[in-house]
């Protein structure tokens, strides 16, 4: 199962995040997004068993990292979201 974390600390690394979900069962994959090569604050993590996922989810969600609590959701894929979601609307122009 595909997991969403965010507000996570600049600090955290990916096996951060793998350690403190492992306590639940085992990570696949872990991803913190960055840009420029710093961490954005919020990442994915895939988890091996379904009902692990959802008791860590459950579990970690509001919980404090240093300074800030987590935010903790399943992950929503591509295919979840409607067919016009983040398209812009085509305009023709005649000039």
């Amino acid at each position: 199962m595909k997991i969403f974390v965010a507000n996570l600390p600049y600090h955290i690394t990916s096996e951060g995040i793998s350690q403190l979900f492992g306590l639940f069962g085992v990570v696949l994959s872990t991803r913190i997004v960055t840009q420029n090569g710093k961490s954005k604050g919020f990442g994915f993590l895939e988890m091996a068993d379904e009902q692990q996922a959802k008791k860590a989810i459950e579990q970690l969600d509001g919980s404090p990292i240093s300074d800030r609590n987590i935010i903790v959701r399943p992950a929503e894929t591509q295919d979840e979201e409607p067919a016009h979601a983040h398209k812009r609307p085509r305009i023709a122009f005649k000039l």
